[in-house]
């Protein structure tokens, strides 16, 4: 597990969650068997698909979408799955509310705010200085697949994901909160449908988004949020 003081990256990468494809090979696996049929391949190039899905979300001001989380930690061989509905609003605004466990992670695109409802405690740390995790960073208008990640087109087949692409990301600039994030994308619309970020220890965040819609009115104070009486305030 990460260092308290990676505290806010590691908790914004597992808020992040989705449902792992079941059946899903290993990364490892996927990109040995897919080295020279990648070259081959025949469709767009990894550099056309991710300009693909920056053309759509560039043109993109909001973005819902309903999302199932399950984190795998290795070590033990254990899930934790989390559901609930997930808003993006440019310039780097998002909110996450956790349906099965009242949790909540919040941007106002100034200030980023994690809360553990069973814990009764919220850390808080200012944007500019939080590890703000590339992977998503697109969705709020402040990053750039390309620039952020090593890009390489994966065997969608494989990794069963047929009618749709799979880039496998690695980051430019390195992170404590993940070492390869892979990208489903929707071959018809260039949507980001599922995002897997794994990290130095093999444990594997995966979340898929729901029925999303864009360029929607985000709900009044929806990136606004203010703790229960009591609960303790971290600020690392």
């Amino acid at each position: 597990m990460q260092t308290k003081k990676h505290w806010i990256a590691y908790a914004l990468c597992v808020a992040l969650g989705g449902l792992t494809v079941s059946g899903a090979p290993n990364v490892a696996e996927a990109q040995t068997a897919t080295k020279k049929a990648d070259k081959k391949a025949k469709g767009p190039r990894s550099k056309e698909i991710a300009k693909r899905v920056q053309t759509f979300y560039d043109k993109t001001k909001t973005f819902q979408a309903g999302f199932k989380q399950r984190y795998w930690i290795k070590k033990y061989n254990k899930y934790k799955n989390s559901n609930g509905q997930v808003v993006f609003e440019k310039p780097g605004k998002m909110s996450w509310r956790y349906k099965n466990n009242g949790n909540r992670v919040v941007s106002d695109g100034k200030k980023i705010q994690v809360y553990e409802a069973e814990e009764k405690q919220m850390y808080e740390q200012d944007i500019d200085k939080s590890q703000y995790p590339a992977a998503l960073a697109f969705l709020t208008g402040s990053g750039s697949l390309r620039k952020a990640f090593r890009l390489r087109k994966l065997n969608s087949k494989r990794m069963k994901f047929e009618g749709g692409y799979v880039l496998l990301g690695k980051p430019r600039k390195p992170t404590p909160a993940y070492t390869k994030v892979l990208f489903y994308i929707d071959g018809k619309t260039s949507q980001v449908r599922r995002v897997m970020l794994i990290d130095a220890e093999g444990n594997r965040n995966t979340f898929d988004f729901l029925s999303p819609s864009v360029n929607k009115k985000t709900p009044k104070g929806e990136f606004e949020f203010k703790p229960p009486a009591g609960t303790k305030v971290i600020k690392p």
